[in-house]
């Protein structure tokens, strides 16, 4: 199984992932990648970057030997303490990550990301129903009542359309 986390510093998920899935033991692959530093996990491939760089997308799929099975995303934007702002800079980070498993994610992949509820949130789970098979969305147990913070699960990759998809 081949991981990819995306604004994966301190490094909390791609511990997580390693321990899980056994990365190091030959199994699979797990990349991290981040804009900050983020310290070495046993298991994982760690790159300091921006998903928006083609040279990194290049990097992360000849690490992987092709494509990833799961891409992770728990990037936010520095919070304002506007909640609106705040949701519109998240939810771009969202689709971005979106945009980025388009090109890494395998047939059948899983992605799952960090979303704050809000307005913009509708449009993107529209976009993700054209791309995976089944979607919805995840709110921690540790998370409190009242955050907006949630996570979005989409399972079943089925590539950019799959409405287009269904026709042929």
């Amino acid at each position: 199984m081949n991981v990819v986390d995306l604004g994966c510093a301190p490094g909390g998920w791609l511990q997580v992932v390693a321990k899980r899935c056994r990365m190091g033991s030959g199994i699979g692959r797990l990349v991290g990648i981040d804009l900050l530093e983020t310290e070495p996990v046993n298991g994982a491939y760690i790159l300091k970057g921006d998903i928006f760089d083609e040279n990194m997308i290049k990097e992360i799929k000849s690490y992987l030997n092709g494509y990833a099975d799961i891409v992770l995303s728990d990037m936010a934007a520095a919070t304002t303490g506007h909640r609106p702002t705040d949701h519109l800079r998240t939810m771009s980070l969202l689709e971005a990550a979106l945009d980025f498993a388009d090109d890494v994610l395998s047939d059948s992949g899983i992605f799952l990301a960090k979303a704050f509820r809000g307005g913009a949130d509708k449009s993107l789970l529209t976009l993700l129903n054209n791309k995976f098979e089944k979607v919805k969305h995840l709110k921690p147990p540790a998370s409190r009542v009242e955050s907006v913070e949630t996570y979005l699960f989409a399972k079943g990759y089925v590539g950019a359309n799959k409405s287009e998809k269904s026709k042929n």
